[in-house]
């Protein structure tokens, strides 16, 4: 009885303590607020702290080591891979830290860890700034930059961590630091990249760049041309400005229909971006072009439909350092068995800014001219899950004679992908990450992450 009632004291001084507040499994809004975007994730934790600023994250910490609780931690956006949930477990939810300041002077921002980028667009936008973000307007910026950060402005302003100046953390410790190059650079080259393996992140500053509008938009074909698609997609060398993504896809319309498509965002010049985007523009008899001027705000939600939340996904991913007719011949034979009209398979192009970044000049080894593959299976009917996964595992393991089995975008990885995944995600860097966790999370309090295991 009185180790119930020091329990009970303990959680009462906890949520006193806090501005937000603490949702346990009776609360009314709790399945509301444990559910992540990926709707194959259920987990149920124990308790969970919804934070309204940094003193509260480094009361929760200090709350779950004293509990013996694990502790998971979630941004504003997906977690596809439902890490971002413990099950039993303290969860840190940053959804409303939702600050946003913007200092048109100096082309920086700083935004707090629960913001999205279409939240964070929506502010640079009023000073005609941008930086690279994520390709879907949901996706946190939090998640997306610990894990390096592909976006439309890859190959002119590189990742979203190419871009970051300073991130506020609070160590497993409670300490809250400030964290640039100059006040500790080997774990600001750790968090750029390595994910939420070091501590919490509260709040980012990135680097803006001029920028209003953009050309891009949305060009595509029947599927019976989806050879052809993806080797012109393969053959085209695109400038700097210009970032084109081929896809193998459904008709957004639920019609089931397969489609092979290019999405392209142009940052540079209108006359530019017409005479570049020509060769993509007159290739083939697309059945859908949809290109021109937009704000850049505008761009970033072109994706959105198709990732809607509550969706069940399951995703497998690779880097194809090359495209050759092999590997394109059994992707597309792969969709055309695609058992959901909602499942796709996408090939990034890496280009540009992106590729000048030394290979270990941030913890993202991803600097190489190639193709990041995503095999994305997502479904409604809980009835067909066995059959959706299997297919994304099938069409994964065809790719594997063209894989580059050292390189893998930790973003995409899945639930089940181990510590080999990890591994690959980080090549050569991964031992220079174990040293930093170790020095400042030897006891591995932030593990449900795709984690680098201190040892």
């Amino acid at each position: 009885m009185a180790t119930e009632t020091a329990d009970v004291e303990r959680l009462e001084a906890f949520s006193a303590a806090l501005s937000g507040s603490v949702i346990d499994p009776a609360h009314e809004r709790y399945d509301e607020v444990r559910r992540t975007h990926n709707g194959l994730i259920d987990k149920r934790p124990a308790l969970i702290a919804r934070c309204r600023g940094t003193a509260d994250v480094v009361e929760a910490i200090a709350f779950a080591r004293e509990a013996g609780l694990e502790i998971s931690v979630r941004g504003g956006g997906h977690s596809v891979a439902g890490r971002a949930v413990t099950d039993g477990g303290l969860m840190i939810d940053l959804a409303e830290m939702k600050g946003i300041y913007v200092d048109p002077d100096a082309r920086a921002v700083r935004a707090q860890g629960g913001v999205t980028w279409g939240e964070f667009n929506k502010e640079t936008a009023l000073h005609g700034l941008a930086t690279t973000g994520g390709v879907v307007s949901t996706t946190g910026i939090a998640g997306l930059t610990l894990g390096g950060g592909l976006g439309w402005l890859n190959g002119v302003y590189g990742l979203a961590v190419d871009n970051l100046l300073s991130v506020e953390l609070v160590t497993a410790g409670g300490e809250v630091l400030n964290v640039t190059h100059e006040t500790h650079p080997d774990l600001f080259w750790a968090l750029r990249g390595g994910g939420g393996n070091f501590g919490v992140a509260t709040s980012f500053e990135y680097r803006l760049h001029p920028l209003t509008m953009i050309v891009g938009g949305l060009i595509a074909h029947p599927f019976d041309a989806a050879h052809d698609v993806l080797r012109a997609f393969r053959d085209f060398s695109p400038p700097d400005e210009l970032w084109v993504v081929a896809g193998l896809v459904h008709a957004p319309d639920g019609s089931g229909i397969k489609l092979a498509a290019l999405v392209v965002c142009h940052a540079g010049l209108p006359e530019q971006a017409e005479k570049d985007l020509r060769p993509l523009l007159e290739f083939g008899s697309p059945v859908i072009t949809e290109v021109g001027p937009m704000p850049y705000p505008v761009m970033n939600t072109l994706l959105d439909a198709a990732y809607p939340p509550g969706t069940l996904n399951y995703w497998k991913s690779s880097f194809l350092p090359d495209l050759p007719d092999q590997a394109i011949d059994a992707l597309v034979q792969r969709f055309a068995q695609a058992p959901s009209p909602m499942s796709a398979m996408i090939m990034e192009g890496f280009h540009g800014a992106v590729c000048r970044v030394g290979l270990s000049d941030t913890a993202v080894p991803h600097r190489e001219p190639g193709y990041n593959l995503g095999i994305f299976a997502e479904w409604t009917d809980p009835a067909t899950t066995d059959q959706n996964i299997a297919w994304a595992r099938d069409a994964y393991a065809a790719t594997k004679p063209y894989r580059d089995q050292q390189l893998r975008y930790v973003n995409y990885l899945d639930d089940d992908d181990g510590n080999d995944a990890v591994r690959a995600a980080y090549g050569p860097n991964y031992d220079r990450l174990i040293e930093v966790k170790r020095r400042h999370d030897p006891d591995n309090v932030f593990h449900l992450n795709h984690n680098i295991d201190p040892g």
